[in-house]
């Protein structure tokens, strides 16, 4: 068997194994990056690309009046009971220390999202904006050939494959008909990812967590970091003290000895993936399969499996296991069914939810976790499938599209056709096709209508924090996410339950340590991402609050063992 000796072994190719092994290579250690899948990027790669992270450069450049102690009290309020002091203490304090790093000496840099406002803007320490940042667009030729093995975006949330960033950029794409100044900045974007596609096979303007993950592989290059693909990691190593001191590794040339002399970073992507695990903590999904994900096929839980099998401990017993997202599945032309999260038409005026019963149960602008509690909540207590549907009419559809359908001047009855779209000349036609009570949900939309029309929403209060108007339309008043849904032809689109990412995983310390059953560190043994138990506590407070402490344990991951404490 092969042997290659390092200092750092990371498992996995995402935010938190990329941060991780940037950060200790700026700190002269050997690191090595093995990745099982042909790609690398991991969820980061599909995902929007936000990093929640109080108290940020971008936002004290900004003037965003931010301090940790307002950050805590969030955390504490949104984990409750799951509050892990030493954690987020240490998670607030090199959270900001981790985004200088990153600007100063890598070929990460960060854009502010300043009205990107916490999923709870109410709640104590909760803020409008100013602690969700996102990789500035990159230009993939920067890495060269590694292009080739950058995973691509999901292709069900871009545009033809071109990707869009959210904020003003989305804000374009929605006005394309209407504003010659969007019209013409679209139609450039367009033009470049035509130019792109015909003399690369495919973008170079890289948005979003391909941004992310094209910036931190850069670095990783510069400082000749490797980053194996198609490299499964098989077991850990440890020694007599039961100490990790490396792994071995299939790779396409056989089987690798790993030694790793200072640590090996588990940051697989959580299991997302793994039927076994999701039919044990998904209440949604009894067989395990009854649940839909956006991530990689191969994040499917091998980082707790290596954890636990050199003696890890794993936390299960969160309020929710998962960050939940509300899906739906358009097919593609091979046959097969893909996933499309919603993200922002939920916020989008004119746009509501409702179960088979006919009824709304949920503010649909809140945040898409809290939107699938609410469906998962209500559906059980009515009984049979755990689905909603989004319900629209045709100014709604066309204005802003409706989840996969994209808006005016997109077509979309092909989407009718593949039974992605249902379509009903009257709500009562479309209730007949969904499955749903007709005469409730006439009864539904009527009272919804009512007070719609003076942009109000008395029984859910659509709209009504900063967070719901962030995703809401700005030139539509006096409410810009309550329209009413009244002139047929109407349309509905099937939601199911997917995720963001799991929040179970290993138990760690202050400085991302894997712990064993005992409470103790296991030495050598670190974990960043999703393999680590998320320090939300089974809450999402905000956009980003996966890749930010990802990013920011990856970075105490390498501090802590390169000795350092800054």
């Amino acid at each position: 068997m092969k042997k290659h000796i390092c200092d750092v072994l990371v498992v996995g190719s995402g935010a938190g194994g990329l941060a991780s092994a940037v950060s200790a290579a700026h700190r002269r250690l050997d690191v090595l990056v093995v990745e099982k899948e042909p790609v690398f990027g991991g969820t980061t790669a599909r995902s929007g690309g936000w990093m929640w992270i109080p108290c940020n450069a971008p936002a004290k450049r900004a003037g965003v009046e931010d301090t940790p102690e307002k950050a805590r009290t969030y955390l504490e309020h949104e984990a409750g009971e799951h509050f892990d002091a030493a954690r987020v203490d240490a998670f607030l304090e090199a959270g900001p220390k981790a985004v200088e790093f990153f600007e100063e000496k890598t070929a990460l840099q960060f854009d502010l999202g300043p009205t990107f406002a916490d999923y709870h803007p109410d709640a104590p320490g909760g803020m409008p904006g100013g602690r969700s940042i996102v990789a500035r667009p990159f230009d993939g030729r920067e890495i060269k050939d590694e292009i080739k093995r950058l995973r691509p975006p999901l292709a069900e949330i871009t545009f033809l494959g071109m990707m869009i960033g959210s904020g003003k950029e989305l804000l374009h794409f929605f006005r394309v008909t209407k504003s010659p100044i969007s019209a013409f900045y679209v139609a450039k974007l367009f033009l470049k990812f035509l130019r792109d596609m015909a003399f690369y096979g495919r973008p170079m303007r890289l948005m979003n967590g391909n941004a992310l993950v094209g910036r931190l592989a850069k670095s990783c290059f510069d400082m000749n970091v490797p980053i194996w693909t198609r490299a499964a990691v098989k077991e850990l190593l440890r020694d007599e003290s039961g100490k990790v001191t490396g792994a071995i590794v299939d790779t396409a040339e056989g089987r690798v000895e790993i030694e790793a002399k200072k640590g090996v970073v588990l940051a697989a992507g959580g299991f997302p993936q793994d039927a076994v695990r999701r039919k044990e903590l998904f209440p949604h999904a009894p067989s395990g399969h009854e649940h839909v994900s956006p991530a990689p096929p191969g994040n499917t839980g091998d980082g707790l499996r290596l954890g636990s099998a050199a003696g890890a401990s794993i936390k299960d017993k969160l309020p929710n296991d998962a960050a939940w997202v509300p899906v739906s599945r358009p097919p593609k032309r091979d046959g097969t069914l893909g996933v499309f999260p919603h993200f922002v038409d939920r916020s989008k005026p004119g746009v509501i939810a409702v179960t088979r019963s006919g009824k709304r149960f949920v503010n649909e602008a809140d945040s898409y976790h809290d939107f699938c509690q609410a469906m998962m909540k209500t559906c059980t207590t009515e009984g049979g499938e755990i689905c909603a549907y989004f319900i629209a009419d045709h100014k709604t559809l066309r204005t802003y599209g409706l989840g996969f359908v994209k808006p005016s001047p997109v077509p979309y009855r092909n989407h009718i056709r593949s039974g992605y779209l249902f379509q009903g000349r009257t709500l009562s036609d479309l209730a007949e096709q969904i499955g749903a009570d007709s005469a409730q949900l006439e009864r539904t939309v009527a009272t919804f209508n009512e007070h719609a029309r003076k942009g109000e929403d008395p029984e859910f209060h659509k709209g009504s924090t900063s967070y719901n108007r962030s995703l809401g339309d700005p030139e539509h008043g006096p409410n810009p996410c309550v329209a009413p849904v009244e002139k047929g032809p109407f349309y509905a689109v099937k939601l199911v339950i997917g995720d963001l990412g799991t929040f179970a995983g290993l138990r760690c310390d202050e400085n991302a340590r894997v712990l064993g059953d005992d409470g103790q560190p296991i030495g050598g043994l670190y974990a960043a991402g999703n393999d680590a138990l998320s320090i939300m506590g089974g809450n999402y407070p905000g956009g980003g609050i996966t890749l930010g402490p990802a990013v920011t344990f990856g970075y105490i991951a390498a501090r802590h063992m390169s000795g350092g404490n800054s």
